[in-house]
């Protein structure tokens, strides 16, 4: 497994929820409550970014730069789920900063394209939005490489993957990131059911924030 090499202490977590998801997920919901608690009374505040993002890719990766714009790369870090890891993949070699991501997707604009018509946001079905042709399209943008190759810079990355996932094939997401530390588990499925007992405190960890 890689070692880690540790950075200053992060001055900005952005958080990326997933396809049809939002800054109301379970996942998003217990970093934030677990960064707070971690960081106590007394301690320089890490700020809390996560965003509602828009369904088209374009505009969500310009609206988390636009969010991240004043933060110093080696003061910034990321969590991404799912669509949002495939985003955090992109912008964490754009801003060289590093990135947890969870159960990553690896080639939404092949997965996606049965999506496409009017859906409702999973935490709130009455929220509909058109996902169109164009935003698939809009996804090649942000690939790197070859999709079938490793990340550029494994390094920068923690990748949380459970085997069962039942939306996303774990072989894929463990080949893309191989080299990267790799937490690939049996069970917890596509939104890691366990992920507040068992891989919170380690994302977290690994981009730096913890107890003092």
């Amino acid at each position: 497994m890689p070692v880690h090499d540790p950075s200053p202490r992060p001055s900005h977590l952005l958080y990326l929820h997933g396809f049809r998801s939002s800054p109301a997920s379970a996942k998003a919901r217990l970093t934030h409550q677990r960064l707070l608690q971690l960081q106590g009374s007394g301690r320089s505040a890490v700020q809390w970014l996560c965003p509602q993002l828009p369904p088209s890719p374009r505009d969500a990766v310009e609206l988390a730069l636009d969010l991240v714009r004043q933060a110093a790369p080696r003061q910034l870090v990321l969590v991404g789920s799912s669509l949002g890891g495939f985003y955090a993949t992109w912008l964490a070699e754009r801003l060289d900063c590093r990135a947890a991501l969870l159960n990553p997707a690896v080639n939404p604009a092949r997965d996606l394209r049965a999506q496409i018509g009017e859906l409702g946001s999973w935490h709130d079905p009455a929220l509909r939005f058109e996902f169109t042709a164009a935003h698939v399209e809009e996804l090649h943008a942000f690939e790197l490489g070859s999709l079938q190759e490793p990340v550029p810079h494994p390094q920068r990355y923690l990748a949380v993957i459970a085997r069962d996932d039942e939306v996303l094939d774990w072989r894929e997401m463990q080949a893309r990131y191989l080299g990267a530390m790799l937490r690939v588990v049996d069970t917890g499925g596509h939104a890691l059911q366990d992920y507040a007992s068992r891989h919170c405190d380690a994302v977290l960890e690994f981009l730096g924030v913890r107890a003092d």
